[in-house]
């Protein structure tokens, strides 16, 4: 089966997106591997490294997602999604602002600026965003690729806490919809994808997990398996028990 999507102008095969942030080999090797990511995040500071850079470690054919980590406006995501192009000399970006500290839940006001900026200057904006359809609409209008509504506060695993906006999302606007942030196990990948969510971006669940490998593998399989339930079209619920078989006229 030829199931694709596209963020831009590229395409891709896997629906599982490594995130950024607790980041080590083993979780780098394992996503590619196991999970067969075709996208990893990256945030800046890890992409200008003197010591050991971690872009040593990924494959050519696996795309570099640098993301605008640290930013508080959107200016400010607009120099570090400069900078991030210029060393790695990718155009994708993964924009992120977020002022609030305790919370790390995104701006949407300045996300949706930085994303008409960025479209400006050539990049293919992805944000991060809190699920808000009118603010999905403004980013849409603005230049998004795609946009990223988090599941639950980023790196808690509670899951999909924001499951009804999400589903609005999906349903309301003509993009890709990558659910990030707060997909906890691989039951809750399977769930979103069943909604009709393109993609799962996912780090904690797999980086904290006893076994790396074993977890990354359960999330392909999860997203794999969600994704086709959804295009084989779920059941309709009854209120009623309907027996699968004739309950008469066995006995005659």
């Amino acid at each position: 089966m030829n199931d694709t999507y596209k963020i831009g102008k590229y395409e891709f095969t896997s629906r599982f997106i490594l995130g950024s942030g607790k980041f080590n080999l083993e979780l780098i090797k394992s996503a590619i591997e196991n999970a067969q990511a075709q996208i990893i995040t990256m945030a800046l500071r890890r992409i200008n490294t003197e010591t050991d850079n971690i872009l040593n470690y990924i494959p050519k054919d696996v795309k570099i997602l640098p993301n605008t980590s640290g930013a508080r406006n959107s200016d400010e995501a607009l120099r570090i999604a400069l900078i991030a192009r210029e060393l790695s000399g990718a155009d994708m970006i993964k924009i992120e602002v977020i002022k609030d500290t305790k919370y790390l839940l995104p701006d949407n006001y300045e996300t949706a600026l930085a994303v008409e900026k960025l479209a400006n200057k050539g990049f293919i904006p992805m944000p991060y965003m809190y699920p808000d359809l009118s603010t999905a609409r403004d980013m849409q209008n603005a230049g998004a690729a795609c946009i990223m509504p988090l599941a639950a506060p980023i790196g808690t695993n509670k899951g999909l806490i924001t499951k009804e906006f999400i589903k609005i999302l999906i349903d309301e606007i003509d993009l890709p919809v990558i659910v990030d942030a707060g997909i906890g196990r691989p039951s809750q990948a399977a769930e979103a994808m069943e909604m009709g969510a393109t993609a799962i971006m996912a780090n904690t669940a797999i980086a904290t997990a006893e076994n790396i490998q074993n977890m990354s593998k359960a999330f392909k399989l999860a997203i794999e398996a969600g994704r086709l339930a959804y295009l084989a079209k779920c059941g309709s619920i009854s209120e009623s028990a309907q027996a699968s078989s004739p309950l008469t006229g066995f006995l005659r």
